[in-house]
This record gives structure tokens, sequence and C-alpha cells, in this order.
């Protein structure tokens, strides 16, 4: 695998500035999030991929037969081509460190990347994620940084699953911070914030 395996838009780092992978949802491209990026964190490298999975025209990362129902198979398939890509582009930034963040169908993907090799990615913010299967235990995600965000009325992503997937991540050892509004599957502006504290914290 190779940093071309995706169409993406990328900026190189500055130096002692973290890579930044970021990961777009279901229907969005490569542009949703590297301008936000660059906001969060001046100087930060960014990578952003495009899904290379098409739903009805709408890019995703990986396959899925209904809402909330994955192909399994596939995403295993997708998320070993996933983590070679981000490991491609780190070899290239060998001194920065390499963070991560994804917003519903980018938040799955980058999950699923991080709970297979939780070595790739110091710090994660999962932004609306839906994680509906049981994840293996992983302590060598003892000490990552995670951020989930969710809504408590979020027809896509169930709470009752949001509050596993916290639960999970938390039972590994990670260093789990949560961002929860009253509201859906949008992003609101205290989610962006509390993720601008995940990146940028010393």
């Amino acid at each position: 695998m190779s940093t071309e395996t995706y169409h993406a838009l990328t900026k190189a780092p500055e130096p002692d500035a973290p890579l930044i992978f970021v990961f777009h949802g279901t229907g969005g491209d490569e542009h949703q999030f590297f301008d936000l990026a660059q906001q969060l964190y001046p100087g930060a490298g960014v990578v952003s991929p495009r899904g290379d999975v098409s739903e009805m025209g709408a890019a995703r990362f990986f396959r899925r037969t209904g809402e909330g129902v994955y192909d399994m198979k596939d995403l295993a398939r997708r998320t070993e081509t996933m983590a070679a890509f981000v490991a491609s582009h780190k070899a290239q930034h060998p001194d920065a460190p390499a963070y991560g963040f994804g917003y519903s169908n980018g938040a799955n993907i980058l999950a699923s990347v991080a709970m297979t090799y939780p070595g790739l990615f110091a710090r994660i913010g999962l932004l609306h994620p839906l994680i509906p299967w049981e994840p293996a235990a992983n302590p060598a995600l003892s000490g990552s940084q995670v951020l989930i965000t969710a809504g408590k009325h979020d027809p896509i992503c169930p709470w009752p699953l949001s509050q596993r997937l916290i639960d999970w991540f938390a039972a590994q050892g990670a260093e789990v911070s949560t961002h929860i509004h009253d509201g859906g599957h949008e992003l609101r502006q205290p989610e962006l914030s509390a993720l601008q504290t995940l990146l940028t914290a010393p």
C-alpha cells in the first residue's frame, strides 16, 4: 500500500506539529473537514482521504447492507487498507505524532482502524460514531486519548450504542472525554471546541 491508495488532500506539518487524518461522513468528500482541521490546529499537517465506496453516488469508507447494518467482511478489508494508507503517510513524517478525527461513517472507519491497530494514532476524535458490533478487547489502547461525541436523540447512532462505545474505550484504559448534546446527528459548535481541545492539548 502507499500514500496513493486513496484520493486525498494533503498538507505537510510544520515543525513540532502533528499530522491529522480526517475522515468525512457519508456523502462527504476530502474537502469536508480539510479546512476545519487547519482551523482547529494551525500548522498541523492534514491528510483527508475520500472514501472509495459509492452508495448510490454517496462516498463512504466501507459497504453496508442497510442503515446500521455493516458488511463486516468489507469493513475488515477496508480497515486493513486504511491502516496501511495511514502508516505510509506517517512514515513520511516520522517526527510528527498522528491524530485523527472523523464524523459518522468517517468516525466508524477511524474507530475500526484504531481498535485493530492502536499504535497508529495517539489521539482520536469520534464524532457521532456507530459501532454496532462487539469489539474485541485491546489493552494496547491504554493511554490513548479518545474523544467521543454524540446526540442523545440521534436517529442514526442510538444513544445506548454510543454509551457502550464510551464504556468500551474506558475499559481498555484509554483516556476518554465526551461531549453529549440533546439533539440528533448534527455537529454542534461545542463538539468542535471539544475536538480542538483534544487536538491541541499539551
